[in-house]
């Protein structure tokens, strides 16, 4: 924050809370938040690279540590979907919990990076200004993850119970076939179908963006003293260390909730 000759407590914030944005074309109002893509395809590249890496390498002896790490973790997450979901978890949902809890754990896991220096790397290495390095932070990444799953949980309704079957279930579930209930049932599936992305997208951009609030804000009382860099440190050391179990929660229910839902598109009310 070079450029300013004052430090406020809106200016600070509104410096951190700022994207890097560019117009699709002008005049569009589509607008791309070009931190969030950035960092989010540079993250899913690194983590899944780092794991196909360990695969690739993998032997059937003694595993290395890394190797013992990465075993660890897709047996955590095959275990995890396996008391959830009944059918052949192996073809696409065990990998997909897979994907999305790495995927969300790490970009959660920005959030733990002191901000102010992530700041002033990408100010002066890369020379830009505004640069927002936690995806989940943006309510446009955690709604384009939710809406994925949705439509996902669409289609296994119609590939398991066919397209009139899922018909069926939406007009004559939970009241019954009587035409009277008809409306009453669609209103009532309709609203089910609203809340799942809802909820599912906002529950994990809630808890992440406020955890950035906390660390801006002692970010904050750091800057104002002695006194303030002191207490400001030890808090946002002792915040960082209770985030780390919030950023791992986090990613762990996004994946349950993704399985959650596709199991249930493949079960008949």
């Amino acid at each position: 924050m070079a450029a300013e000759t004052e430090l406020t407590p809106t200016s600070y914030i509104d410096h951190h809370l700022t994207y890097l944005t560019t117009q699709v074309s002008e005049g569009s109002f589509w607008v791309l938040h070009v931190d969030t893509l950035v960092t989010s395809l540079v993250l899913g590249v690194i983590s899944f690279g780092f794991i196909w890496l360990v695969v690739r390498k993998a032997t059937s002896g003694v595993p290395s540590k890394t190797q013992a790490f990465v075993e660890l973790a897709v047996e955590f997450i095959d275990n995890e979907v396996k008391n959830t979901f009944h059918g052949n978890r192996h073809v696409l949902v065990a990998p997909l919990a897979l994907t999305i809890f790495v995927w969300v754990l790490m970009m959660n896991a920005m959030d733990i990076l002191p901000i102010d220096i992530m700041a002033w790397v990408t100010e002066n290495v890369f020379g830009v200004h505004n640069w927002k390095i936690v995806p989940t932070t943006d309510v446009n990444t955690t709604f384009a993850l939710a809406l994925s799953v949705w439509f996902l949980m669409i289609f296994f309704n119609i590939k398991v119970k066919g397209l009139s079957g899922w018909m069926h279930e939406l007009f004559c579930t939970p009241f019954g076939k009587n035409p009277l209930f008809w409306i009453l049932n669609l209103l009532f599936n309709f609203i089910e179908y609203v809340s799942k992305p809802l909820s599912h997208s906002l529950r994990l951009f809630g808890n992440i963006y406020a955890g950035e609030i906390i660390f801006l804000l002692l970010g904050m009382w750091a800057a104002t003293g002695v006194s303030g860099t002191i207490f400001g440190s030890i808090l946002g050391a002792g915040w960082a260390i209770f985030h780390i179990l919030i950023v791992t929660l986090q990613a762990f229910i996004f994946m349950m909730l993704t399985v959650v839902y596709i199991s249930m598109a493949h079960e008949s009310h």
